[in-house]
């Protein structure tokens, strides 16, 4: 069996309010490419883009939850397997940044201890229907203890740094713990280096701007 051509295999979440641009953060991420469709995301979505970082080859894996309230027995399966979170809000909607609190103790209840997450602001090219601003996000997002960042999947501003820089904390953690595991058959890596994923069983798709 060949190895496989990369060197980290990395799943990331992404995980906010309906309407906020997940599904358009990933598909400008991934494809490069936009729409001004909002069809909702039924449950669960994910892409694949690899990526070359700090001279390693990084395989994401990035899977978009729905953000109503119906799909979040189907999406919280997925918080475990992740390690590295993106919680998204949308900076003209204040009700999407408040609820982000909600969705970040979702994370402490059923994801990974550990597990890498940043915040995002999106939609920041609507400076005119902006209802949070850059500030309130960088202090919320020092309370949680994360780190910050805006974007907007529209104009392609802050997407490809957001996920890098949350691709390279995952990286550098998962490297940390590497030694520990090395010398445990059971341990999250292969024998080629690479990190084992566990697939969550539950799986819907769905696509564009949840």
């Amino acid at each position: 069996m060949p190895p496989p051509h990369y060197d980290f295999l990395i799943k990331l979440l992404l995980i906010g309010d309906s309407g906020v641009g997940k599904s358009c953060l990933l598909l400008r991420f991934c494809d490069d490419a936009w729409t001004p469709s909002f069809i909702t995301t039924i449950g669960i979505d994910f892409k694949i883009r690899t990526i070359e970082l700090d001279g390693k080859r990084i395989k994401l894996q990035i899977w978009d939850t729905a953000g109503q309230e119906r799909f979040r027995t189907i999406t919280t399966a997925y918080y475990r397997g992740a390690m590295g979170i993106l919680l998204v809000y949308d900076v003209t909607d204040e009700r999407s940044f408040n609820n982000i609190r909600s969705w970040h103790a979702n994370i402490e209840q059923h994801a990974s201890e550990g597990v890498n997450k940043i915040l995002i602001g999106n939609k920041s090219d609507w400076t005119d229907k902006r209802a949070v601003t850059e500030e309130q996000g960088r202090e919320f997002a020092n309370e949680l203890g994360v780190k910050f960042m805006e974007t907007s999947a529209k104009v392609n501003e802050g997407v490809e740094e957001a996920f890098f820089t949350l691709a390279r904390d995952c990286k550098t953690r998962l490297i940390d713990s590497q030694a520990d595991a090395a010398g445990s058959p059971g341990g999250p890596y292969n024998p080629d280096g690479s990190v084992k994923v566990t697939q969550p069983t539950t799986q819907a798709q769905g696509m564009c701007c949840s």
